[in-house]
């Protein structure tokens, strides 16, 4: 796979995930919403590593591992926003903690952090 179709899959991939996630989020399903909200950053990162660095990006999660492997600087309130959607694909995942998630992921909450992540997406999208 070339560097260019490299970077068209993680993008083709984030923007379903991102898609998903505003399906999920419409039939209240707050706490996959969520899980999908990390899909779609990490996979944008993922795309923007590829872009910059001509490298297949790390098999992790962690979004601000992550956004350390590409050539943008990440300003300090991204990185805190990053940090916090990480633990939604690590609360979403595991049963011994999924229930306290499913408990913490209110409309209120899934909405505020689904706004966020879409601007992280965004502007990330832009460094593209």
């Amino acid at each position: 796979m070339s560097k260019e179709e490299a970077v068209n899959y993680w993008v083709k991939s984030s923007k379903l995930d991102l898609e998903t996630a505003e399906d999920l989020f419409k039939t209240k399903h707050y706490h996959y919403c969520l899980f999908f909200c990390h899909l779609f950053v990490e996979k944008i990162i993922k795309a923007l590593i590829v872009k910059d660095t001509g490298e297949n990006p790390l098999p992790i999660h962690d979004l601000v591992k992550l956004a350390q492997g590409t050539e943008i600087e990440i300003p300090r309130e991204t990185v805190e926003q990053l940090k916090e959607i990480t633990t939604f694909n690590i609360r979403a995942r595991y049963d011994n903690i999924k229930l306290a998630f499913y408990k913490k992921a209110t409309r209120e909450y899934a909405k505020k952090w689904f706004l966020i992540a879409k601007e992280v997406y965004q502007w990330l999208t832009e460094k593209l």
